[in-house]
């Protein structure tokens, strides 16, 4: 039996976005998988120590000789991989047992420059093959520019958000509301005590998904917050609340915000930072900028549609390259 390497966001992750993530990836290469025996390892921390790579360890062999190999993740390029945390954690020493990498939905993340060091694994481990599959036009822009080939698909988590699907999801404010806010590293952003003094004036029920790992905690320092319901930290009850309750959802979470809409549900996303403003300006996203927080309160009240743009033929092209190939 053939095997199939999945590199996962999700493992080792302290934002459960990357669960949602990992969920779609699964969904979406299910007929790739199907017949094959499915091996995965982590993205955010490293799979192999160098001398295993050195020593071409038995422990490694069956991963790096996988026919096909794929990585999911939102932001896992990034421009420099000399930075503190590079959300895939590869390295000079431990990316040969990843060659041949194809990326699915992949982001590359912040910055307009890239060193020399970063290029040269990108082009030494990623497939030069296959065509990758990344979320926006800038993430296509820098995998052509290391001379690979790339369409853009957008997000895998929004690949199912067809005009059907969409057509399905409410137009008008719901009684209940789940929201999102994004942990700022210990300081408090002024702005999230609008964010929740809207919803609570807005709606009869409303409940908090901590969708990252101090997300919690944040919560607390504000004010006017003893009436919301706090969910457990996982994707599991937020799954729960998507499925039996009738709640929009609002807040700064954007891959909250995408399978809200997965579930059906009106989603407002509160962008605050070049990821959500770049994919809800390829693929209109219901948006209000944080700096423009006047704006969620008309939104909030207000009816309007939910038409996600996705190009469904670059999906299908991508997704075909590894039919022909079996034929």
């Amino acid at each position: 039996m053939e095997n199939i390497l999945l590199l996962d966001p999700a493992i080792g992750s302290k934002n459960l976005g990357d669960h949602i993530i990992s969920e779609c990836v699964h969904k979406e290469l299910s007929f790739v998988f199907q017949g094959r025996y499915l091996l995965e390892l982590p993205t955010q921390v490293s799979s192999f120590h160098w001398y295993q790579v050195l020593r071409n360890s038995l422990a490694l062999k069956d991963y790096s000789q996988c026919r096909l190999k794929f990585v999911g993740g939102s932001n896992v390029m990034v421009k420099d991989l000399l930075t503190h945390y590079p959300q895939w954690n590869i390295n000079l020493f431990n990316y040969k047992p990843f060659k041949g990498t194809i990326l699915v939905g992949v982001g590359a993340g912040r910055g307009s420059r890239s060193n020399a060091y970063t290029r040269h694994i990108y082009r030494k481990m990623l497939s030069s093959e296959y065509f990758h599959s990344v979320r926006d036009e800038r993430s296509k822009e820098y995998v052509e520019c290391l001379g690979l080939k790339a369409i853009n698909t957008g997000c895998v988590t929004m690949w199912a958000l067809t005009p059907e699907h969409c057509a399905q999801i409410p137009s008008k404010k719901s009684d209940e509301v789940v929201f999102t806010l994004t942990a700022t590293g210990g300081a408090k952003d002024k702005r999230d005590q609008i964010i929740i003094d809207t919803l609570l004036n807005n709606y009869s029920k409303v409940f908090y998904w901590p969708q990252g790992y101090h997300d919690e905690d944040y919560l607390h320092l504000f004010d006017n917050t003893g009436g919301i319901t706090v969910l457990e930290p996982t994707k599991e009850a937020y799954d729960r609340l998507l499925t039996e309750h009738n709640a929009d959802y609002v807040g700064t979470r954007l891959h909250g915000g995408v399978y809200a809409m997965r579930h059906k549900r009106r989603a407002i996303i509160i962008a605050i930072d070049e990821r959500a403003r770049s994919i809800n300006e390829g693929n209109h996203l219901n948006c209000v900028d944080k700096e423009n927080l006047e704006a969620l309160e008309p939104m909030v009240q207000g009816e309007f549609k939910t038409e996600i743009k996705m190009d469904f033929d670059a999906i299908a092209r991508w997704k075909n390259q590894f039919i022909t190939k079996e034929k």
